[in-house]
Parts: C-alpha cells; sequence; structure tokens
C-alpha cells in the first residue's frame, strides 16, 4: 500500500515561501499543513512519534487509524525534527534541496538593494499609507507625526511641506525594503530587516539613495588595501577657502564606509551637503569648489583598483563633471572579483586640508 502514497513535497509544509529569510530558532514547518497517512501503510510513523514523546499524536493515531507524516521524513538537519531551523549562524534561506526542507547557511557575502516598498500618497481626506498598492491607513494632516507614519528616511516636517506642495495622487517613498538578493532570497520588508540584518544594515540604508546596493551581511572575510591616495586641497582665496575645505570634508564623509559588491554600481550617501562658492567662470555663477580635490582622490584609488571611470567625473585636473552631485551623482562601479570598501578622511583646514583615500578589498578567507 506505501507505493500508492505519493510522498508529500517539502515546499507544501512550509510556514513561509520557499526563499524567505530565516535566523536559528524560527518555525518554518506548519503542522496544519502535513499529510496524514494510513497508518496501516505507515506503521513505522508510530515508531517516531513515540522516540519523540509525542503520545498525544501516537493515540490519536491508532484510534483514527491515519498518522501525519513525521517532520524528519521530509526535513534536513538544518531544520529539526519539530521543525526548528538549526544548527546555523547568521541570516539563512529556505530552500528545498534533494526533495528535503532545509535552510541554507548564508554566505560570505550577502547583499540587496534599497527598495521604495512604502508610500505616501496625498489623499482629499489626508495621507495614505500604501504598501504593495494597497492601503494600509490614512492619517489625517494634523495626525501626521512619529507615531503615525514611518520616519526613518523623511522627517515629519518635509513630510508635511511635501504634503502641502503636492497634488492629490502624487506620492513619496518613505520606508524601503531590501530586494534583488545577491543570493535570490525573498524581498525583506522593512519591519524584518533589523531583525535578519542588524541595525548597522538599517544606518547604512538611511544614509544612501533608493536603488544604493547595501551589503546586508558580511563574515569570514579579510580586509586588503587595494589601492590609496592623498590629494591636496590649495589655497584659491577667491573661492573662499574655508567653503572649499568644508566641500572637501562632505566629500569624504559622503564616501567614506562606501561598500560596493561585485558588478554593482554605487553612490555616495545622500545625507551629506554641499555649499556653493561664488564663480563668474562657473555655469550660474556658483559652483561646490573643493570637491575636485577629493574626487581626484576617489577616482585614482578606483582607477588603481582597475575599475572604470566613475560617472559623474572627468580625467581632467577639474575631476567632477558639471551637473552632477559630488555624493550621488558620482558613481563607481566594482567590476573586480570580490566586494570593496572605500574609506575617506581629511587632515587640515583651509587651504592645507589634505583628502586620503583607500579602496579596500573584502576577500573570503
Amino acid at each position: 500500500m506505501e507505493k500508492f502514497n505519493s510522498p508529500q513535497k517539502a515546499e507544501e509544509i512550509t510556514s513561509m515561501s520557499i526563499g524567505d529569510t530565516v535566523i536559528a530558532g524560527m518555525d518554518v514547518v506548519d503542522d496544519n499543513k502535513i499529510r496524514k497517512v494510513p497508518v496501516i501503510s505507515n506503521p513505522a510513523y508510530l515508531i517516531e512519534y513515540a522516540k519523540d514523546l509525542r503520545f498525544k499524536d501516537l493515540i490519536e493515531s491508532l484510534i483514527t487509524g491515519v498518522v501525519k507524516t513525521p517532520i524528519s521524513q521530509i526535513t534536513s538537519g538544518s531544520v529539526s525534527r519539530y521543525g526548528v531551523a538549526q544548527g546555523f549562524d547568521g541570516p539563512g534561506m529556505l530552500t528545498v534541496n534533494a526533495g528535503k526542507l532545509v535552510v541554507e547557511s548564508p554566505q560570505t557575502f550577502v547583499w540587496g538593494f534599497k527598495t521604495p516598498y512604502t508610500y505616501g500618497v496625498k489623499t482629499e481626506n489626508g495621507l495614505a499609507i500604501v504598501e504593495n498598492n494597497k492601503t494600509i491607513k490614512t492619517v489625517a494632516y494634523d495626525n501626521i507625526n512619529n507615531d503615525t507614519v514611518p520616519h526613518e528616511y523623511l522627517t515629519v516636517k518635509f513630510l508635511k511641506k511635501w504634503y502641502n506642495n503636492s497634488d492629490n495622487g502624487d506620492k513619496v517613498a518613505i520606508d524601503y525594503a531590501l530586494s534583488n538578493f545577491s543570493d535570490g532570497r525573498n524581498k525583506v520588508v522593512p519591519s524584518k530587516i533589523e531583525e535578519f540584518f542588524g541595525e548597522s544594515t538599517v544606518e547604512y540604508m538611511e544614509n544612501y539613495p533608493a536603488g544604493s546596493p547595501v551589503m546586508a551581511y558580511m563574515h569570514g572575510y579579510s580586509m586588503v588595501n587595494a589601492s590609496s591616495a592623498v590629494s591636496f586641497l590649495g589655497s584659491y582665496p577667491q573661492y573662499d577657502d574655508s567653503k572649499r575645505a568644508y566641500n572637501a570634508r562632505a566629500f569624504a564623509a559622503a564616501w567614506n564606509g562606501t561598500i560596493i559588491p561585485v558588478n554593482t554600481v554605487a553612490s555616495g550617501k545622500e545625507t551629506l551637503g554641499f555649499t556653493s562658492s561664488r564663480d563668474p567662470h562657473a555655469p550660474g555663477g556658483y559652483a561646490s569648489h573643493g570637491s575636485c580635490p577629493p574626487a581626484r582622490a576617489l577616482r585614482a584609488v578606483s582607477a588603481d583598483a582597475g575599475f572604470p571611470l566613475p560617472t559623474g567625473m572627468t580625467w581632467e585636473y577639474h575631476a567632477v563633471s558639471f551637473g552632477f552631485n559630488p555624493a550621488t551623482g558620482i558613481k563607481v562601479k566594482n567590476t573586480g572579483d570580490n566586494p570593496v570598501k572605500i574609506i575617506m578622511w581629511t587632515t587640515g583646514s583651509g587651504g592645507n586640508t589634505k583628502i586620503y583615500a583607500k579602496m579596500i578589498e573584502l576577500v573570503p578567507n
């Protein structure tokens, strides 16, 4: 009789979707989805329940004549006989291997992309909070505050200003997910990012523009200095050396700590601003002077690492192309074999400011 009962597929018993992120201790099996089969065709299953001291299930099976397939028959070592994820570190991924439900340990590097997930949409009645094209709630204008709307990326002040200058139906992204992961795992919604990947990942996302690659998890790697460069600000009093030094420091801060995974393109932080100096020779009469020296340092370490000329840059002395924001407009493409991390800092002040840049390669052990 046993051959007439086709085995249940592992993906049919999950409490979540295949491809979801899992951490140790999570229950990944839904007992209610496990198929019951005749006891007469599977008497060995009773022994499994006896071993687990699941006497209630054992007695029920003897009375009804049907028994649930033991979890151990359709899971592997990374999922316990009770359906709990175990035996791995970091954010794993639920999958099926050789017909068994398993949790794959995370690779050395796991990255995704900052993706708009929650929108604020202006309506006649207030601000509609929309996720996956579904309105979660509507908040009256006077009730827009930190308790009623996500505020990690946009302040309440900015949101109200946007509301007052928008038309009904206009929308603005107010919260972000991680998607298009390097290992193929499913999208992780905003409320789960810190639980799975830590507070530092959320903080990184808060600083970088939408669409940026975000290294969500790293382990088992070494940092190797791939290239380094130094640039000097110099003194040009006609453009206000104090403003130029401010822009040089802002550029370095915007790019410091930026991680660029393999075959991705990244910019600097969007949370850093630049100041303008009067320049009669510049289009519009103003320019963000002081950003070119640190740009030359960033260009040098990128070139030394074998990367192409960053978008928004030229090979000339004036390294930043006109119209490109020095932080978010410039983009570096990693064409190497491993992720890299950009380190930038400054010393000195005024025209004596020095800008340092390093390209650190993250090499798996």
